[in-house]
């Protein structure tokens, strides 16, 4: 199994854009992260493909990951 290099902790605190399953686009500043890259997004954008934009606030996303095969 390979390891996953977490953010590197200069990116604290800045402006990110990422982009997510299902082509959804969202802008924010992280806030923190976790080993298994779990981030804490604040003043959490997303762009709509008609170009709105809606101001969520804070978020946290949770990165899951299943193993269909034995390990």
């Amino acid at each position: 199994m390979s390891k996953v290099n977490p953010p590197k902790k200069e990116i604290m605190d800045k402006k990110l854009s990422l982009k997510l399953n299902a082509g959804r686009h969202v802008q924010g500043i992280l806030q923190g992260f976790d080993p298994f890259m779990n981030l804490v997004i604040d003043e959490y954008v997303e762009m709509t493909t008609s170009g709105q934009q809606d101001s969520i606030g804070m978020l946290v996303i949770i990165i899951m990951l299943e193993a269909l095969e034995g390990v």
